[in-house]
């Protein structure tokens, strides 16, 4: 979606169009959920966050000025959101099984097999995520799930980009530590001796 149908659509909710809210709320429903299920760690919590921040996106247009991309302004609300639950929670849930994976939408055994190790890979990852600070997690989740440039990352997180580098490369270094913990067992072989 381009700046302008993006301000074409802003322009048509504050007119009272229903329709083009929904169309916003499917456009970015998925990037607010997994921004708030990788910060609360609870589908829960993250799916009544995800409602609060599109109740506060629809009642803030306003306040949208066109500064940032719309998708930015989003996040940073979705963030802010979740710092508030969080704050108020005061409580971390990390028992959370992300996405889990349903094999009867895999037509053959080929694909089968190549769609479970990339799941597994993924759901590895996602869980070696899940154990991060969630500061470390959001920064990871946003630059490398969602895409975000450094400049668009410090825009959600209000910090200045060199500093997103500076915790995106810390929070690397984190997760490359507990990817080892995972893999470890896996690289020891037996020979069959003993």
């Amino acid at each position: 979606m381009t700046t302008i149908d993006e301000n074409i659509l802003i322009d048509s909710i504050k007119n009272g169009d229903t329709n083009a809210y929904a169309k916003l709320v499917d456009r970015y429903k998925d990037l607010v959920y997994t921004l708030a299920i990788r910060m609360l760690k609870n589908r829960e919590e993250a799916e009544e966050i995800a409602q609060d921040t599109f109740i506060k996106v629809f009642k803030s247009l306003d306040k949208f000025k066109g500064d940032s991309k719309f998708s930015t302004w989003i996040y940073r609300v979705a963030y802010n959101t979740c710092l508030d639950a969080i704050k108020k929670n005061k409580k971390h849930q990390n028992d959370v099984a992300i996405d889990e994976y349903t094999f009867n939408k895999l037509d053959t055994i080929d694909n089968a097999l190549e769609s479970i190790i990339k799941e597994e890979r993924s759901v590895l990852i996602k869980n070696c995520i899940s154990r991060l600070p969630e500061e470390s997690s959001v920064i990871l989740t946003l630059f490398y799930f969602e895409e975000l440039s450094l400049e668009e990352i410090s825009k959600v997180i209000n910090i200045e980009a060199n500093t997103v580098k500076v915790k995106l490369f810390r929070a690397r270094k984190k997760l490359a530590v507990i990817l080892e913990e995972y893999l470890q067992p896996q690289n020891r072989i037996s020979y069959g001796k003993g």
